[in-house]
């Protein structure tokens, strides 16, 4: 682990968290093994084709324990895939959005290991640069609840748009305040945005789409800071059902992903560089998460 990764999880662990960030047998023994004592376990993911899971596939299987990677197009999908049994595991979100998705549905998902944060970048076709966007002009961020917040505290942090609490976690449209900000603000589905990021000045695109839109991460125009020490709520995690959140071979699988040299080469070959890698306690996990459900129901 890099000194950079270390010092990202000092200041992690040092800093209290202020929060206003797709019917298969469970992994076992003779779960698809076909008799050869291999251990099969579905993980639900956003992109199948990231650099990182090819290898990941095969240091799971140097392991003993055959990974089927289920790929969804919209990030709505896998957790509901996971709630009804359909995956054993999924890794495509960051604490905020499994807290949204638990809060709504009632459900009780659990992190139980950490990948990496990643900045969330603003992007633009028309401008080279924040100060050349005209005053008037529209910018996209996503329409789920826990990106649009990050989404908003980057355009503020850019000085495109001011919001009227000062930005949270929890920001939405509604708290941008119009007579005080640059652009205009329009929400769209995450997976949308780089195919409409040519009919905007600017849009906030996650990384899983950046390439879709035929830009690189290099190409941001704003983005936020990854090292922020109460970022800890936008980490990305390995997600599994309550019950299962000691599963050895669950916990076998988060090991591997943090600590096998091509699995991490291909994590950042991904992200196009841009991905801070943690090794989180998943207890600490844990408890950002139950902080940010607490804040979301105390909000509603």
């Amino acid at each position: 682990m890099s000194r950079r990764t270390t010092s990202v999880i000092a200041a992690l662990a040092a800093v209290p968290l202020f929060v206003a960030l797709a019917g298969c047998a469970t992994a076992d023994t003779s779960a698809g093994d076909g008799g050869s004592g291999s251990e099969t376990v579905r993980i639900g993911v956003v992109n199948d084709g990231d650099a990182q899971w090819a290898p990941f596939v095969e240091a799971a299987a140097d392991e003993g324990i055959t990974v089927e990677l289920v790929n969804f197009g919209s990030y709505e999908q896998p957790n509901p895939a996971l709630t009804e049994g359909e995956l054993d595991l999924n890794q495509f979100q960051h604490i905020i959005y499994l807290a949204q998705y638990n809060e709504a549905s009632g459900e009780d998902l659990t992190p139980i290991g950490s990948t990496a944060i990643y900045p969330l970048g603003l992007y633009s076709t028309k401008y080279d640069d924040v100060e050349s966007i005209p005053e008037g002009e529209t910018v996209a961020v996503p329409d789920d609840a826990s990106n649009q917040a990050r989404a908003l505290l980057v355009l503020q942090s850019a000085g495109l748009v001011e919001l009227k609490s000062g930005g949270t976690t929890l920001s939405d449209l509604a708290d941008v305040d119009e007579a005080k900000s640059k652009v205009k603000v329009t929400a769209l589905e995450a997976a949308l945005i780089p195919t409409s990021l040519p009919d905007v000045a600017a849009a906030i695109i996650n990384n899983d789409f950046v390439e879709d839109a035929g830009l690189s991460f290099e190409d941001a125009i704003a983005q936020d800071d990854p090292e922020d020490p109460n970022a800890l709520p936008y980490v990305n995690i390995f997600a599994s059902r309550a019950e299962d959140a000691d599963n050895e071979t669950y916990l076998k699988l988060v090991e591997i992903f943090q600590t096998d040299e091509a699995v991490q080469a291909g994590l950042q070959e991904s992200s196009g560089d841009t991905a801070v890698p943690l090794q989180i306690p998943a207890a600490d996990l844990v408890d950002s998460l139950t902080t940010v459900q607490e804040d979301i129901a105390a909000s509603e």
